[in-house]
């Protein structure tokens, strides 16, 4: 599984109107930090299949979402759950920060 592509056009089909929690992470090509966390984004893909779902926003190209959030550096995740921001993590950050957040909000579920 890999992650989803989030752009301008499919936001709010694949975000807001999706019924599990949804995880973006804001990146770019040039972004050296953003590469260290790609592998990272990957692998939750695959472990939260079905459960949280998982995309990337390159903010070069999708300049409408990241500007909707606020996003000033990268790599920003943000986690949504009903249609609505509830969490951010800035910075590349290890792999259990991003666990333990996830995890928080499929508790509440």
């Amino acid at each position: 599984m890999k992650a989803l592509e989030i752009t301008d056009a499919n936001f709010a089909a694949e975000v807001e109107q999706s019924n599990i929690p949804v995880l973006i992470d804001f990146w770019a090509v040039w972004c050296g930090p953003c590469k260290m966390i790609a592998p990272i984004i990957e692998e939750l893909a695959g472990e939260y299949e079905g459960r949280v779902k998982i995309g990337k926003v390159d903010v070069d190209n999708n300049p409408d979402i990241s500007m909707k959030f606020g996003i000033r550096s990268i790599p920003t995740l943000l986690i949504f759950k009903d249609g609505k921001k509830v969490d951010e993590i800035v910075g590349a950050v290890p792999k259990p920060q991003i666990t333990a957040k996830l995890d928080s909000q499929l508790v509440t579920a």
